[in-house]
């Protein structure tokens, strides 16, 4: 589940601004600058030019501040146990957005939903477009083997989760033995292919069950599963509860 500490966009600072920090546990820093912005490794520093954005994780401090007149960014403090936070693939280090305006344009709505205490699930929705988005812009960077491929892959599985996944199947789409495209995909993103699609499965089952009054029988097959007693095992195994006691818990 996401949650928004604080947020806001277009915030500008003075020359002197730096911002030097270490966050709160268990929370993380997301910016996107729209000036040009030092940023601190340890004792030395990078001038990187404008339109970067970097995922802070609270095991580590946090420095960067202006290099010219202001400083300018987007910013938001978050808690998140999803794997596209947890496992984002680069933690700590900026990287250039090659679409500012359609990032911008997301920490807009998300501002917005949070200061109307929106429902969590549209947060959480346009959250994880954010980080898709973003994780997309790394992927274009990456000079390793399929990499945009396994991006590809990785947003149809995460888009449709429903669909009727297997490891040959996927591993046919990009013309793979299925044991190497395990091995690349867990190298990529740091959890099977399998493990992801299970995970966000579960998590439109969440939605599902939060806001419909259908069966768990429903909801199993809308999320792809061909047995309601397979989807209750490993809702539980990985909630901790059943599908009918995360509805009494989660109902609006």
């Amino acid at each position: 589940m996401d949650r928004i500490h604080t947020i806001g966009y277009d915030a500008v600072h003075p020359a002197d601004f730096i911002y030097d920090v270490h966050p709160e546990k268990g929370t993380y820093l997301l910016i996107l600058t729209s000036t040009p912005a030092r940023f601190w490794f340890g004792e030395e520093s990078r001038i990187l030019g404008p339109h970067q954005a970097a995922l802070f994780a609270s095991d580590s401090p946090i420095r960067y501040g202006a290099c010219e007149e202001s400083y300018g960014n987007d910013w938001m403090i978050f808690s998140s146990d999803e794997t596209y936070v947890t496992r984002f693939p680069l933690m700590g280090e900026p990287f250039p957005v090659t679409d500012p305006e359609y990032c911008h344009n997301l920490f807009q709505l998300l501002t917005w939903e949070h200061r109307q205490n929106s429902d969590s699930t549209v947060v959480s929705r346009l959250l994880s477009v954010l980080l898709f988005k973003l994780e997309a812009e790394i992927g274009h960077r990456d000079t390793g083997l399929y990499g945009q491929e396994l991006m590809t892959l990785r947003q149809r599985i995460l888009n449709r989760p429903q669909e009727n996944w297997s490891v040959p199947d996927m591993a046919d789409r990009l013309h793979l033995s299925a044991g190497y495209l395990q091995l690349l995909y867990k190298q990529r993103f740091g959890i099977s292919c399998m493990e992801d699609v299970i995970q966000s499965r579960l998590r439109l089952a969440q939605d599902y069950l939060a806001h419909t009054n259908m069966s768990v029988a429903e909801i199993a097959a809308l999320c792809g599963y061909r047995s309601t007693e397979h989807f209750c095992r490993q809702f539980h195994r990985t909630n901790g509860m059943t599908p009918g006691q995360y509805r009494k818990t989660e109902k609006i």
